[in-house]
């Protein structure tokens, strides 16, 4: 089977995942913002092209440049300088910072290594989510096999499924 056809059961379950996660919070009148750095925009891709997205997405931030997740998002420049861009508090506090920008009841947020190679001592496939709420923020750390597409497509498996839980 082609590489696209193993693909496929994925792509479906990322659509459920996002069209779901539309509903939820719509239905509940709450609000989601992402920050990105490893998939440069897909995640906020992929939940705009849910129809009716508009009435719970606020709007997301690539923040592809280390300084950029201190200037736009507000991440810690201390911290950054001494873990690096792809850190599990990095997550965290891209989740707040993408949450307060857009005055989001949610914050999402995607860093990590999608590789060919490694990076900043990090395997290729190291990924952190951070998810923000008004009860706090917290990330979630994976592990994934595959080239640049697999990661960041399973990294947004991951997200989706981390702020539906």
């Amino acid at each position: 089977m082609s590489e696209s056809g193993n693909r496929a059961p994925e792509i479906r379950q990322v659509e459920r995942l996002a069209g779901e996660l539309v509903e939820r919070l719509t239905r509940a009148g709450r609000t989601i913002a992402v920050a990105e750095s490893l998939t440069g925009g897909l995640l906020a891709a992929t939940i705009v092209a849910v129809p009716g997205a508009s009435a719970c997405f606020r709007g997301g931030v690539v923040a592809y440049a280390t300084d950029t997740k201190a200037s736009v998002l507000g991440v810690e420049q201390e911290l950054l300088d001494r873990a690096g861009p792809v850190d599990a508090e990095v997550a965290a506090q891209m989740a707040s910072g993408v949450a307060k920008l857009y005055d989001a009841d949610v914050g999402l947020s995607t860093t990590g290594v999608a590789g060919p190679g490694p990076s900043g001592g990090h395997a290729p496939g190291t990924v952190y989510v951070g998810l923000a709420t008004a009860v706090g923020a917290s990330s979630a750390a994976f592990s994934f096999a595959g080239n640049r597409d697999a990661v960041r497509n399973a990294s947004v498996l991951e997200a989706l499924t981390l702020v539906l839980r």
